[in-house]
């Protein structure tokens, strides 16, 4: 896995790669996903690589494999992906599977068109049929049967005239249900009533030839007089869009045309089967290139996409890369090289160069450690091999969250959720979840494993499960004692359930409790009162802890980057001043919690004046001394914290000034010599050219170039002002930041008993079974929605601001970039 206490070494590669065997090589580092290549022709457009015309190809490729996606989904199939890792194919491979998928696409738009073609026939010739069968009244005559004969009357008689050779004209079709209504309204406003309209829905849905959906249709029969008003009704079931069929007047003429449409439709559907039969067959083809040929297509494109950032060296037939590469890989690496060109007889070479730009960060991680990673690069990426705070996270993070959220009952909720989802991490179903809230869940089990564990923890010190105090161990404190030295009656206990524990009466207190708080500080009307005492100086106490940790870790940065004037300067000064009053803000808060006893707390001192007039240089003479000589003890410790402020101000700014100085004198009677020197430098580089030149420290960290030109004294000195202002104001907002470990700790608490318990409802006794019921139920959906979910989160972000804001910003810039290693991954679609 690597070392998480600090990035790895990454050293800056450069491959000659001959051009015969340079896609192999490639792709075999691909395959890797060890090195991040460098792109060297930045300054040329992608239009004009030398592997453009290569990347086309790939993209269109890539289009045909979308729209063959896109027909096998239609169909309502599915692509099972490619068994095993499939390397990329071979560059002259390219053409051939071009012209695969191509035939394979023009053949499946050829069934497609032809089955859609086929389709929209069978609709026309079922609607016409629909048309046909639809049984509409005569408009225009009416029917007289007498015995075996059939006689037809006009209803009107004849008269002479100049529309008396006028002769009734049909159109019959089929239209949209919703464009019925207004088809017939515009034709009678239109027409002016010259004509007879008959509107049917048809019997049976049709299936529509686009969507395939069953649809509902609507015929007419249209009876007209005069060719004016035939184009009028034309024209406007045109504009309607209606499918408008020849409608004969005779009725046995009618129907032999339906029967010779039922024929042809019933041997359009056997064409239009064997149609979808042969579709089936080549979209069966499909599912077997689709899959393996995305992923290999893939890999190509990327293949060349890398190869375009290389340059090409024309004297030496081979194309240079330069890699970034964790050095612990370099013999992989090299191997990788060997076997990808030891076909073409040349073998590749790869081998370390200077560079002074700052390496990117390496950091490996597995599946426990990836969510502690994840939430220290949400801050930002660490600087090249400085201190990485994960490790420690792993730690303090769920024990601070564990201080705020501590309950037995919450915690083991948390922690068997969590535990669920490790236990079936490796099942298919759970992984490949689409929903994001699953997916932010299942990506952070671990995390939400270690903070459910250090929440029961803190909940037995706490002594508390869904915010019910829980008897393990035999009390410490006497009631009876209490009782008959308090003089309390039976009327006065039945009418206060709750009582004030007194420590100061003899013989109640038994000893301490062996682990955790006492439960029967539950029962007690100073229950409150205790724990804010009791968490508030707790709170205190981690917090100076956490950040005095901090500012240690920033030891290890500066030892391992050669930066004694920063220990020296920076570090202990900090130190110093951080101790030096929140430290002895500790200090007296233990020393009061070991010697003054329950007898003489009510004359006991003020810990809070006591720090006030620390720095006010004062002395309250109501408020007595917790030792002696405590007063020259803290006008010491102030003045020794404010005699580290100038240190830390111009300190670092003074030295960086004086060795620029010094390096600028010595640099005068040696410039003679760089000629000389930079002839042996590229005649036999040693060792030591071949380290990275970046500079470590903050105000050159990243630079390259002239060093006098990057050195500015003014943005020195105003960098470390603003780190003196921010460190000094810091260790005081900080301090009382951590004050929120107190705060959420009681809301905690609070909430579910006034909440969920009612501040009461769990003590009464003889409730009907009925009822409990529905208040269980109401206290379990409390419980989840409240106090897991929304507290959860709550304490989480708090967590998260104490370890971003008042711990890794001690130590830790996070001004770096991760490692983006070229490796081939599949998309599952």
């Amino acid at each position: 896995m690597g070392s998480m206490f600090r990035s790895e070494e990454v050293a800056l590669v450069q491959l000659l790669l001959p051009t015969a065997s340079a896609y192999n090589c490639v792709s075999q580092l691909g395959e890797l996903g060890l090195v991040e290549f460098r792109d060297l022709n930045e300054s040329v457009s992608a239009f004009q690589r030398r592997f453009v015309v290569e990347v086309r190809r790939c993209e269109e490729l890539e289009k045909t494999f979308t729209f063959l996606r896109e027909e096998v989904q239609r169909a309502g199939l599915t692509l099972t992906p490619p068994e095993g890792t499939l390397p990329a194919p071979p560059p002259r491979d390219l053409l051939r599977i071009q012209e695969e998928t191509d035939r394979l696409a023009q053949e499946l738009r050829d069934v497609r068109g032809n089955q859609q073609a086929l389709r929209a026939q069978l609709h026309q010739l079922q609607l016409h049929s629909a048309v046909l069968g639809q049984s509409h009244a005569p408009p225009m005559a009416a029917v007289h049967t007498e015995g075996p004969t059939t006689e037809r009357t006009p209803l009107l008689s004849a008269t002479p005239g100049p529309h008396a050779d006028l002769k009734v004209n049909f159109v019959a079709g089929a239209v949209e249900p919703c464009k019925a209504a207004a088809l017939e309204r515009l034709l009678w406003r239109a027409c002016r009533g010259f004509l007879i309209a008959s509107f049917k829905e048809t019997e049976g849905q049709l299936e529509d030839p686009v969507t395939g959906e069953p649809a509902t249709w609507m015929t007419f029969v249209i009876s007209y007089w005069g060719e004016q008003i035939g184009q009028k009704v034309r024209k406007i079931t045109d504009c309607f869009h209606c499918h408008v069929f020849p409608y004969l007047e005779q009725e046995e003429a009618r129907l032999r045309t339906l029967q010779q449409l039922q024929q042809q439709s019933q041997e359009l559907q056997e064409v239009l089967g064997e149609t979808e039969r042969f579709l089936s067959q080549v979209l069966g083809r499909v599912q077997q290139l689709l899959p393996p040929g995305q992923v290999q297509i893939r890999k190509m494109k990327a293949v060349y996409l890398t190869l375009n950032q290389c340059s090409v060296n024309t004297t030496h037939k081979c194309l240079i890369a330069e890699v970034w590469c964790a050095t612990r890989d370099l013999p992989t690496v090299q191997q990788a090289l060997q076997s990808g060109s030891s076909e073409e007889g040349v073998s590749a070479v790869a081998h370390r160069i200077p560079c002074q730009d700052m390496p990117p960060t390496l950091i490996r991680t597995n599946r426990f450690t990836s969510s502690f990673q994840g939430i220290v690069d949400a801050y930002g990426v660490g600087r090249y091999r400085e201190v990485n705070p994960a490790p420690y996270t792993i730690i303090t993070f769920p024990f601070l969250f564990a201080v705020m959220f501590g309950d037995v009952g919450h915690g083991l909720l948390m922690f068997l959720f969590a535990l669920a989802m490790v236990l079936t991490e490796n099942q298919p179903a759970v992984k490949t979840t689409q929903n994001e809230i699953w997916q932010t869940f299942f990506g952070g089990r671990y995390l939400l494993l270690l903070m459910g564990l250090f929440s029961i923890y803190t909940g037995f010190i706490y002594n508390e499960c869904f915010s019910r105090a829980t008897t393990i161990f035999p009390s410490g404190w006497s009631v009876a004692a209490m009782a008959n030295q308090s003089g309390w009656s039976d009327e006065y206990l039945s009418q206060h359930p709750m009582l004030t524990l007194n420590p100061n009466i003899t013989g109640v207190f038994l000893g301490p409790y062996p682990f955790g708080i006492d439960p029967i500080w539950s029962l007690a009307t100073n229950h409150l009162s205790f724990l804010n005492s009791f968490k508030m100086k707790m709170s205190v106490i981690l917090g100076v802890t956490h950040m005095a940790f901090g500012v240690f870790l920033s030891i290890f940065n500066h030892v391992h980057f050669g930066q004694a004037h920063r220990l020296l300067l920076e570090t202990v000064p900090e130190l110093i001043f951080l101790l030096g009053l929140f430290g002895y803000l500790v200090f007296l808060i233990v020393y009061k919690w070991l010697y003054v006893s329950a007898a003489s707390a009510s004359s006991a001192p003020s810990i809070l004046i006591h720090f006030i007039n620390m720095f006010l240089f004062s002395q309250n003479p109501t408020n007595r001394l917790l030792f002696h000589g405590q007063v020259v003890v803290q006008y010491a410790l102030v003045v020794l914290a404010l005699a580290t402020v100038p240190i830390l101000l111009l300190g670092t700014p003074l030295y960086l000034l004086r060795q620029h100085h010094r390096r600028n004198t010595q640099r005068r009677p040696t410039a003679g010599r760089q000629d000389e020197d930079s002839d042996k430098l590229l005649a036999s580089p040693d060792a030591s050219t071949l380290e990275n030149s970046w500079s470590p420290d903050e105000e050159k960290a990243g630079s390259s170039g002239d060093e006098e030109a990057e050195f500015v004294p003014s943005e020195i000195f105003m960098h470390q002002a603003i780190h003196t202002i921010e460190f000094c104001l810091g260790c005081i907002s900080n301090t009382a930041s951590y004050l929120r470990l107190w705060a959420l700790s009681l809301a905690h608490a609070r909430e579910i008993q006034e909440c969920c318990w009612g501040g009461g409802m769990g003590r009464e006794i003889g409730v009907a079974s009925v009822v409990l019921v529905p208040v269980f139920a109401a206290f379990a959906v409390l419980t989840v929605a409240i106090l897991l979910v929304m507290e959860g989160l709550s304490a989480f972000l708090h967590a998260l601001r104490l370890h971003w804001v008042e711990f890794q910003n001690k130590f830790y810039s996070g001004t770096g970039y991760k490692l983006s290693p070229f490796a081939f991954t599949v998309d599952s679609d």
